[in-house]
């Protein structure tokens, strides 16, 4: 029998916010500097409702923070709140750099016998 597991909701924490990818999109037009709604809209392809929909989500998170300039709200990254994401990919970073390092010698080594077998 297979239970099915539940799901956190998308604002418990940063992890299940950014596992949407539009949210991961404006996450990264934002990491240029504030933007109102309604670019982030145009920049996306979507509805203003539905980037409204997603920055609730990364607020609720603490991803986004926003303020009100005169009649416009922008927004901005807060990327404090994607420190626990950063610490978590960093533990695989050294995993990544010592395979990269083994795939350079490797590939050294390849150009050297091709090397050797060009000049027989």
């Amino acid at each position: 029998m297979i239970r099915a597991v539940a799901r956190a909701a998308t604002t418990t924490d940063a992890f299940n916010a950014v596992a949407e990818p539009r949210r991961r999109q404006i996450l990264d037009l934002l990491a240029g500097g504030e933007r109102p709604v309604n670019d982030l809209a145009r920049l996306l392809g979507l509805t203003q409702p539905q980037v409204s929909k997603h920055l609730r989500v990364l607020r609720a998170v603490g991803a986004v923070d926003v303020r009100d300039e005169g009649r416009q709200r922008l927004y901005r990254l807060n990327g404090h709140a994607l420190k626990p994401i950063y610490d978590w990919v960093t533990k695989y970073e050294r995993s990544w750099s010592e395979r990269f390092e083994r795939l350079d010698v490797v590939l050294e080594e390849l150009k050297d016998e091709e090397r050797r077998d060009g000049e027989s």
